[in-house]
């Protein structure tokens, strides 16, 4: 069960904690890692497999989950996420 929680004008508030990425989804942008002051998100590497049309690896950046524990469940990154990539729990 979810805790749950009020603002200070007494609206209850659930947080949603972010648990993974996904990548397949995620075009690097970095709006989520730019609006989350918790240092929660890193950019990486994608994975890729093979070469593209003119011979250049396929991999590119994307967002990943580094520091779950550090999350306060705003979903601030959800909400400046054009792809909808972000698994909360």
């Amino acid at each position: 069960m979810a805790n749950v929680f009020y603002t200070r004008g007494g609206t209850e508030w659930v947080p949603s904690y972010i648990e993974s990425i996904d990548v397949e989804r995620c075009i690097g942008c970095g709006r989520c890692y730019k609006v989350c002051g918790r240092q929660v998100l890193t950019l990486i590497e994608k994975p890729f497999e093979g070469e593209d049309e003119y011979g250049d690896d396929m991999g590119n950046k994307v967002m990943t989950v580094t520091n779950p524990m550090d999350c306060i469940g705003c979903g601030a990154c959800s909400r400046v996420c054009t792809k909808r990539c972000q698994v909360h729990t």
